[in-house]
């Protein structure tokens, strides 16, 4: 494990990087990473915003809103043009971190951006203003391939692949990466992958490691260093509404996902 320095607090925020947590595997990690990350690099003095973009709302509720409760989300900001984002976002209990809560509503937007001119391009409208307000912009994916998916690669400068340590995981991500290229090619030529992660790595099995080996071996560089083991903590923490950084501040997890921060700011053009 190579030592990445501790990253200085940047002396103004703007000019956000914006990354898909992207898989179309269900289960491998994307919101635990979203919410973790995200509130490791407000640790290191980065402004950041998360994007829930899917329709599921996990990442909504893993900081302990209720989706029946929200007077506006995503959706609104999408279908609406009259929404701004100030009255959408709202704050995470983090400081320096800020949340774009989305609920079920937002599988109708698949439906009715088909007929939308430029329909691909729709997040990254809507995302625009707050590109001078953040250093980051996190967004949560839907476990598929579809509409909502393209339009956040279409808005984004990277993407964070987390890949669940087991063999099915393994075998969907030729197909992503397909996708990825294509976006890259027709809708978005800056996007570019910025790393592979493992997730939900269990040391003692084989099997585990095994994976682990296989991805290093198609990836090469382009996989983290820092691997997310499994840990209870983890489940705790969403119960609880809040990321495993502050839930438990000195696990294995939170140390992980701080380890994550430095790894991804260092790989950042920018940093």
């Amino acid at each position: 494990m190579p030592v990445f320095p501790e990253p200085t607090a940047p002396t103004r925020h703007g000019g956000a990087r914006v990354i898909s947590m992207c898989n179309q595997k269900g289960g491998v990690g994307k919101t635990t990473t979203t919410i973790n990350l995200g509130a490791s690099l407000a640790e290191f003095g980065r402004k950041v915003l998360l994007v829930d973009f899917d329709p599921q709302g996990s990442l909504s509720v893993g900081l302990g809103l209720n989706p029946h409760e929200m007077d506006a989300t995503i959706y609104n900001l999408l279908m609406d043009r009259e929404t701004t984002l100030d009255e959408v976002v709202v704050p995470s209990g983090i400081p320096g971190m800020d949340l774009l809560p989305s609920n079920i509503d937002l599988s109708a937007a698949e439906v009715q951006l088909v007929h939308e001119v430029a329909r691909e391009q729709t997040l990254q409208r809507v995302l625009a203003p707050a590109l001078e307000q953040y250093d980051v912009i996190l967004i949560d994916c839907q476990p598929s391939l579809g509409l909502l998916t393209v339009n956040a690669l279409t808005a984004s400068d990277g993407v964070i692949v987390p890949l669940e340590c087991e063999y099915f995981a393994l075998r969907g991500v030729a197909l992503l990466k397909t996708t990825i290229d294509k976006v890259r090619e027709r809708l978005n030529p800056k996007l570019e992958i910025d790393g592979v992660l493992g997730t939900m790595f269990d040391g003692r099995t084989l099997h585990s490691r095994e994976v682990m080996e296989r991805l290093v071996s198609a990836w090469g560089d382009t996989v983290f260093h820092t691997v997310i083991r499994r840990t209870v903590k983890f489940s705790d923490a969403t119960v609880a509404g809040e990321p495993i950084t502050s839930y438990a501040s000195s696990s294995t997890g939170a140390d992980a996902y701080r380890q994550l921060a430095k790894e991804v700011l260092t790989r950042w053009p920018a940093e």
